[in-house]
């Protein structure tokens, strides 16, 4: 079968390719194989499939190549060697399957969670809130905003999609455009079936260069006038007695001083 595919494409002038055969059976919630597919991929192509139903390859390039894929389609049908690999696959997917659906339905992974902003452009809503929901598993996550503890937007929040990462977890990401002001907290909360209590991550928008100009003038001020308090306090206390003083009880003057 190669051999066909490599002169047919060789005869249109093809250089450097590559062949691969891939075989996958997607699973339901429950573990069962939802179906299964055995195709021939030319450069990232499919160009072959294997139709369990009739049990015969078929060709899946309608293109430049489906000359060359009726041609190696027909080939693999003229034999059996090539149907009983797609069919000993197809029986070890089924198989496989029930072990892969009980531990899946078991598995559980937390979520991680980050916030990054990023400009806009746009005066009313200058920030765009975008909260990163990663490395969870089973699929099913709800991720809602907060605005200094008050939910925003309709108060159901159903599922939403999430994206294979390719290691059996899944990331999805939601958005919020807003307008912050000094004091304000934006809550990013996500609820999974893997946690206790929702995980919460928070953003504000910090202190305008003024305002933290001010805070730290203020602070230092604060500092010295606590500086002062204190070497105040120290004099005051080690002083010696006007004369004629007579210690009270407690007090620690030297007994020269008196």
């Amino acid at each position: 079968m190669l051999v066909l595919l490599g002169l047919a494409l060789g005869a249109r002038g093809a250089g450097a390719f590559l062949v691969h055969v891939a075989s996958s059976c997607p699973l339901a919630a429950n573990g069962s194989a939802l179906g299964f597919d055995f195709t021939i991929v030319f450069n990232k192509n499919p160009l072959v499939c294997y139709d369990p139903g009739a049990r015969r390859f078929v060709p899946c390039d309608w293109g430049l190549l489906q000359d060359v894929a009726t041609a190696v389609a027909s080939d693999l049908n003229n034999g059996s060697a090539w149907v009983q690999r797609a069919e000993a696959r197809r029986r070890a997917c089924r198989d496989l399957a029930g072990g892969f659906g009980v531990w899946a339905a078991l598995r559980r992974a937390p979520p991680q969670i980050r916030i990054v902003p990023s400009k806009t452009g746009n005066a009313r809503a200058p920030v765009l809130l975008t909260c990163h929901v990663w490395g969870f598993y089973p699929p099913e996550v709800t991720v809602i905003w907060l605005r200094n503890g008050d939910i925003l937007g309709p108060g159901d929040h159903p599922p939403i999609s999430a994206v294979p990462n390719g290691d059996w977890t899944y990331q999805t990401q939601v958005t919020l455009m807003v307008a912050p002001v000094a004091g304000d907290t934006f809550t990013c909360s996500a609820q999974h079936v893997s946690l206790a209590q929702p995980l919460l991550e928070d953003w504000g928008p910090g202190l305008s260069p003024g305002l933290t100009l001010k805070v730290a003038a203020a602070t230092v001020l604060m500092a010295l006038g606590l500086g002062f308090f204190i070497v105040g306090v120290y004099h005051y206390r080690v002083r010696p007695p006007a004369p004629g003083y007579t210690p009270l009880p407690g007090d620690n003057y030297p007994a020269g001083h008196i």
